[in-house]
């Protein structure tokens, strides 16, 4: 293919005919992590844990949010949204890796494959985004609390909302377009357990150069606005809670944005590692293991990491339990 082509009139037909069939992709084929049937066993009774962990734990926490009136506050409805956003992107990638553990036919179709990748960045984007909102709530609600209600009222929270959904669509349908606008005439193995940006590119046929440059460049621009955001919101905070003279009230702020921090810090950490660095850095073994991480394991760790430092939602789980309890 990348040698001369031929110059005869048949020969420039076969030429053409063999283009033709190599380049009529209709399906990828999603290698995973190992041939070893024993080991696919476990990972599939692993992912399948978490997987469950995962929907118990953000989605009971979105009703936690719904049913309990205490909740009813800007900062918990960003929450909830996460928390629902982190279910949907577990669900977008877990199930289809749980067959392929055990199924022989490890196939996607192309049509499955472009819209895994593109719900795929829609979710990464839309958490970006989310989270540097909540950074901005925490800061309206601590520097300045007697006007937090004005400040964060629904015609403010709810565009935020909209507009990190908004972003990610947008963001992705870019991407999902310019990936699958190229050529997959040399494999169609991915060596990944689902379709995501950069395994695709490294099978493409067609130069990647322009596809290499909108990730690094887009994903880039994402990673320094949002993390911009969330550090000067940090900065005003952390000017709060100096000219704080209650421990208590220290201590309440370390609590409740301790939790975003470590959410921001993993997430932003793994994604950064993924996409922004140069092509030739690249390898597809890691990259497989980090993207797991964000995609499957951040998901699940974020129902623990804002539940157990927050004192609101472990009075309010422990209201609903009581409850049920005493129902029984």
């Amino acid at each position: 293919i990348k040698g001369e082509m031929p110059g005869s009139p048949s020969d420039l037909v076969l030429y053409r005919i063999q283009m033709e069939n190599m380049t009529e992709v209709t399906t990828f084929i999603l290698m995973g992590f190992t041939d070893d049937m024993d080991l696919q066993v476990f990972l599939f009774v692993l992912f399948l844990a978490i997987y469950l962990f995962t929907l118990v734990g953000n989605l009971g926490l979105v009703i936690l949010v719904i049913g309990d009136s205490r909740l009813h506050n800007p900062m918990y409805y960003f929450l909830s949204v996460l928390s629902f956003l982190d279910a949907c992107y577990s669900s977008v990638v877990t199930p289809k890796m749980l067959v392929n553990f055990l199924a022989d036919n490890k196939a996607i179709s192309y049509l499955g494959c472009a819209t895994q990748m593109l719900l795929l960045v829609t979710f990464g984007t839309t958490e970006c985004f989310l989270l540097a909102a909540m950074a901005y709530d925490r800061y309206v609600a601590i520097y300045n609390p007697l006007l937090y209600s004005v400040s964060m009222s629904p015609r403010v929270y709810v565009p935020l909302i909209v507009a990190s959904y908004v972003g990610g669509i947008l963001h992705a349908s870019v991407h999902t377009v310019a990936t699958f606008s190229l050529s997959f005439c040399a494999s169609n193995e991915i060596r990944h357990v689902f379709c995501d940006i950069p395994p695709l590119l490294a099978i493409s046929c067609s130069d990647t150069h322009t596809n290499q440059l909108l990730l690094f460049c887009f994903v880039g621009a994402i990673e320094i606005v949002t993390v911009l955001i969330v550090l000067i919101s940090y900065a005003f905070i952390l000017l709060a809670i100096l000219r704080m003279r209650s421990a208590e009230g220290r201590r309440k702020v370390f609590s409740t944005c301790g939790s975003h921090l470590t959410g921001v810090s993993v997430y932003h950490g793994t994604i950064l590692f993924m996409y922004v660095r140069p092509s030739s850095s690249h390898a597809l073994d890691h990259d497989m293991i980090v993207s797991m991480f964000y995609s499957i394991v951040i998901p699940m760790l974020n129902p623990i990491i804002y539940s157990l430092r927050n004192k609101d939602v472990k009075e309010a789980m422990k209201k609903l339990f009581g409850k049920n309890w005493l129902c029984q």
